[in-house]
């Protein structure tokens, strides 16, 4: 049998290699935490249940501020519980108006709203919003839950490195965590874990840290007929990093990458991504900070000055003011500053409130501000066309990133409950298709109402052009296909909206029924003629016999 080559060894290789990469990006990534989220990087495995050292750049809270509203921004404008922020379709253009495809689309996203329900993702992803803001990246690993199907685990960053494939897309992640010697023996068993961990448990020193190496990347040795999980798609090893011993806590694989990627503008083939509302809003986040206590220092000077005065107070007691003592002069003067100071204090806060709003600018605070204003459930569709388009074409990049990373989520989730065979029987017109994901939030359904607004304005032309010029141009409107693409930009249950086939089914029983209501009346309208010209006595059957008609 073939000897594999992923050893230790390999990995340990592997490791060096990503940290090329790694190290070029940590030291923006600790600027940017100095200034906007000083406690969610780790560089240092062993920094862990440690409280990072105290920051003395951050001398006002508009960044933090900034990126908490960004995050809240981002939750409840596309990810919020309480609504509807995706759908499920099929990718065919000849099955996406069948009732029938929708029902069951329809189903699936009911089953996964209670899946990510039951799950912690709404709980993480705050914090989500909150790294990919700052750093512009963000990662959680994604594991199978036998009560919830899903549970996801934020890294911090800085405790993994990453790689990607010829696409662009990450498959390779290398974590690095501490895990205590209780839960390492619980979860990879005594036979597995090495021997300064058993010494651990033996010495009851259960919540004793080891570092532990976490590797999942693209399997070489991939067999897709096989059923071991060490011939998966993805190869999964854990090791402690001290131990010496040449052994595995645990090897296995994945048929799905199991971590969620979540990351803004890439510059070429970088693997970290470069662009992001922090990396933008960092050189005023240090004017401002500069400026901050350039302030403090003027008013300061202006509040509680040194003083000079006679040599014979120089044994008198001053409150709050340190003194200076000289002989008196020849004025006889008392005590006065040693030197005046008339700062344009008001001039350096307007540039100071300036900077504020820039900086809350860059993390879209305004623009989600308009948008949750607007766009409210109770608010109309005419009011959220209302919304500057200009301004949504500056979210777009921003949103789609998101939808990115949430894309991955809602794979591994269908992948998922196909395993468990969870998932309705579909329609036998779709089995092979593919689905689609459609994300339809708050802030997605404010970028569709551009095609909304297009719409209403289309068809209210053509109505009055037809009512004022031409009743025939309303033939022009395929009425069907306008209510189902607007339900569809509107995020209308297809519960709610009765199938095109049935309409037309509905249309034809009365266009039936009206030309037999026709024929009646004409019959009976003959009839009226009939008994006019024989007489009232005069049957139609009988005239009409004369006449050669029956």
């Amino acid at each position: 049998m073939k000897e594999s080559k992923y050893t230790k060894r390999y990995f340990h290789q592997r490791r060096s290699e990503l940290d090329i990469a790694y190290n070029a990006f940590k030291p923006d990534w600790q600027d940017l935490a100095d200034y906007f989220l000083p406690r969610s990087v780790r560089f240092l495995a062993r920094n862990v249940n440690k409280q990072p050292a105290k920051n003395r750049k951050i001398k006002d809270s508009t960044p933090l501020i900034a990126v908490r509203n960004f995050s809240s921004g981002m939750m409840s404008g596309a990810t919020s519980p309480a609504t509807n922020w995706f759908k499920i379709k099929i990718r065919d253009y000849e099955l996406e108006s069948s009732f029938e495809v929708k029902k069951w689309c329809g189903d699936i996203e009911n089953i996964f709203r209670n899946i990510f329900n039951a799950s912690n993702l709404y709980r993480i992803l705050p914090s989500v919003y909150k790294q990919i803001g700052v750093f512009g990246i963000s990662v959680f690993a994604m594991t199978s839950d036998e009560n919830s199907i899903l549970r996801c685990r934020l890294l911090p960053v800085g405790s993994y490195r990453i790689a990607k494939n010829h696409n662009g897309e990450v498959d390779t992640i290398c974590r690095v965590y501490m895990e205590t010697a209780r839960n390492l023996y619980e979860q990879f068993g005594e036979e597995n874990v090495s021997k300064s961990v058993l010494k651990a448990i033996e010495s009851e020193r259960y919540e004793e840290m080891f570092e532990v190496v976490h590797f999942v990347e693209p399997n070489k040795d991939y067999k897709p007929d096989s059923v071991w999980a060490e011939d998966k798609a993805f190869i999964s090893v854990y090791y402690e990093e001290d131990s010496k011993e040449d052994k595995f806590l645990s090897k296995s694989g994945f048929d799905k990458f199991p971590y969620a990627v979540f990351e803004s503008e890439v510059n070429g083939e970088d693997v970290y991504p470069s662009e992001c509302p922090g990396v933008n809003a960092l050189p005023d986040v240090k004017q401002l900070m500069s400026m901050v206590i350039d302030e403090g220092k003027a008013v300061k000077k202006m509040i509680s000055p040194t003083y000079k005065g006679p040599a014979s107070l120089k044994n008198k007691k001053m409150i709050d003011a340190p003194a200076a003592f000289i002989e008196e002069d020849e004025n006889g003067r008392g005590l006065s500053p040693i030197y005046e100071v008339n700062p344009r204090v008001l001039e350096v806060d307007s540039i100071i409130e300036k900077l504020k709003e820039s900086i809350k600018e860059i993390f879209y605070n305004d623009l989600f501000a308009m948008i949750l204003n607007t766009a409210e459930r109770s608010r109309t569709a005419t009011e959220v066309n209302e919304l500057k388009e200009e301004k949504m074409v500056l979210l777009s990049p921003l949103l789609q990133q998101i939808h990115n990373g949430l894309s991955q989520v809602m794979s591994w989730v269908f992948e998922e409950c196909a395993k468990l065979k969870i998932l309705p029987e579909p329609p036998a017109a779709i089995r092979n298709s593919n689905l689609e994901i459609e994300f339809v939030s708050t802030l997605a359904q404010a970028q569709k109402a551009v095609k909304i607004s297009a719409m209403e304005r289309f068809t209210t032309f053509a109505i009055n052009l037809a009512n004022s010029i031409e009743p025939s141009l309303k033939m022009k409107l395929n009425v069907n296909k306008i209510v189902d693409d607007y339900a569809e930009y509107a995020n209308i249950s297809p519960e709610q909206i009765v199938p095109t086939e049935e309409v037309e089914k509905f249309k034809k029983q009365q266009e039936e029924l009206q030309s037999q209501q026709q024929v009646i009346s004409q019959v009976k309208e003959g009839s009226e003629i009939i008994k006019n010209i024989a007489g009232t006595d005069a049957s139609g059957s009988e005239l009409l016999s004369k006449l050669g008609l029956l």
